[in-house]
């Protein structure tokens, strides 16, 4: 049971519901293009945070929020990814408006 629990399995199995709702977010003719891929960086940024985890460890000997200059690059991408969920859904907030449809009805 406790290798189940490991940081590893769990962070695997919280991709699962992660995927399904990029899935989900592609098929839906609601959902602002430009913020399903910053959803999709996402995954880009947790890519770039293991291996920059792995580089800390073993060029350094620390974790990856101890090397200042690993651990701020694999931020930027957070704040790439996040700048484009905020842009892709201003944009659609913009045409929305611009069509005249109520930004309240479904």
């Amino acid at each position: 049971m406790a290798s189940l629990l490991s940081a590893s399995s769990l962070f695997a199995f919280s991709l699962i519901p992660f995927l399904a709702f990029l899935w989900y977010a592609r098929r839906s003719e609601r959902f602002p293009p430009l913020a399903w891929w910053g959803f999709a960086a996402t995954l880009v940024f947790v890519l770039v945070t293991v291996v920059a985890g792995g580089v800390a460890q073993l060029c350094f000997g620390q974790q990856l929020a101890d090397v200042d200059l690993l651990h701020g690059s694999a931020e930027a991408f957070l704040t790439a990814s996040n700048l484009l969920i905020a842009l892709g859904f201003a944009q659609a907030g913009r045409q929305r408006q611009e069509a005249g449809e109520d930004p309240n009805k479904r």
